[in-house]
């Protein structure tokens, strides 16, 4: 499989690889734009434009957007994240052609009816107060806000209801002029694709669109701090975070190893230890999020009121003990999981279609599957006993917490026993 790079004079890359055999693809439109590039006064924009592209274009009703994906059986979606917002789908052979021409409809030429904002708005309220109702879902927000406090990196994706609430067309429109440019969008897929036929067809829709130059991003600045959120529930959840390497870092894949190792499955310390040898909880893990300048390790669990303190202080001394006594054949366990997961994922075109459009927005270019899985062989029981051992002694580190929070010990707790 041949990964294949395009890009137009007006920016627009088009990044495209052939899988042989399948008889689908994915293809989609990644824009290298999303929750941290909103102002204050914009928190929750980049996810309304997100809802309002499937609510109608110059060509098409709402209805004709979803019926004429869904007649030859695709599928259509998005998504927006805090660095990136996607618009994609998955279609057979025949239908590339159709599919692209229904997403590049949607993001460049969306209407935004008045009726139609209004209608997404309530929608938007309805899932804003579902994730306020989901504690396993909000407590990862909180967990964010009190990492990057006063920050866009640290501000929600749905944004506040009130802010929501106040969005009219003029700042859809201003963001989109803002924010959607060629310069600014990957064409990016992946299955039974012919590269030229597709940028052929991206000349055509996108070439007469100039390239909009916006503001730089705000670099993140990981500070850390505490927030306890008391309701009464059956659980408390706990999420804890510290600072961590970024995709850029060198130390990258070393993160992803070590939380993997330390919570990345039924066979990793913390599982073996807070769920299966003390039954303090049903969920417990690790994992290593990452931005283009930061990440963060999260640790995450749920439990009793009256257990979170032995939870608590427990998961320290295992966070402690990694640094001390991490064998190799946990890191070599950790590494063969990444590398399968990353071997089993893209065996999907729609994950093969991401992947390319997140190396490109990142690097300029797309590495091979084998320079990856070689990054993660490189990785070794020294240096994730070292990363374990700074993460211990020196990561800024966030806590929030929501339940029957009372019990919880304080941050300040927690971090003198790590560091002991």
């Amino acid at each position: 499989m041949t990964t294949r790079l395009t890009t137009l004079p007006n920016g627009l890359r088009i990044v495209t690889e052939h899988m042989p055999g399948l008889a689908s693809a994915a293809i989609g439109i990644w824009l290298t734009t999303g929750g941290r590039h909103e102002r204050i006064d914009q928190n929750g924009i980049a996810h309304f434009l997100e809802h309002m592209a499937f609510k109608g274009t110059k060509r098409r009703t709402a209805a004709q957007i979803a019926e004429e994906i869904e007649d030859v059986g695709g599928y259509i979606n998005a998504y927006t994240s805090r660095e990136m917002t996607a618009y994609y789908a998955r279609v057979l052979e025949a239908d590339v052609p159709l599919a692209l021409d229904v997403i590049s409809d949607i993001v460049l030429n969306p209407v935004f009816d008045s009726k139609e904002i209004e209608t997404e708005r309530h929608v938007i309220l309805q899932e804003i107060g579902q994730a306020l109702d989901t504690p396993d879902d909000i407590i990862f927000d909180w967990l964010q806000e009190a990492a990057f406090p006063d920050q866009a990196l640290g501000r929600t994706i749905l944004g506040p209801a009130e802010r929501v609430a106040g969005f009219g067309r003029a700042d859809l429109t201003s963001f989109v002029a803002e924010h959607y440019g060629p310069n600014q969008m990957i064409l990016s897929a992946a299955g039974a694709v012919d590269h030229d036929a597709i940028v052929r067809e991206a000349e055509t829709v996108f070439g007469a669109h100039r390239r909009v130059e916006r503001g730089k991003m705000q670099p993140a600045r990981w500070r850390g701090g505490e927030r306890r959120e008391e309701k009464k529930l059956e659980q408390v959840h706990f999420a804890m975070g510290f600072e961590a390497p970024g995709v850029r870092d060198t130390d990258f894949y070393t993160a992803q190893v070590y939380a993997t190792a330390l919570g990345g499955g039924m066979s990793s310390r913390l599982f073996q230890k807070l769920r299966e040898d003390r039954g303090l909880c049903y969920s417990v893990y690790a994992q290593a999020g990452a931005y283009e300048d930061a990440g963060m390790i999260t640790v995450y669990a749920g439990t009793s009121a009256e257990e979170i303190a032995e939870l608590s202080n427990l998961t320290m001394d295992e966070l402690k003990r990694a640094a001390e006594d991490m064998s190799e054949a946990e890191v070599a366990r950790a590494r063969a999981q990444m590398k399968a997961g990353l071997l089993i994922g893209l065996e999907s075109p729609s994950s093969r279609a991401e992947r390319m459009a997140r190396h490109l927005s990142l690097w300029g270019r797309v590495p091979s599957v084998e320079e990856t899985t070689g990054e993660i062989e490189a990785v070794n029981l020294a240096g994730v006993r070292a990363f374990a051992e700074r993460l211990a002694t020196g990561a800024t580190t966030a806590l929030a917490l929501y339940g029957p929070v009372d019990r919880a010990p304080a941050l300040g707790v927690l971090r003198e026993r790590l560091a002991a």
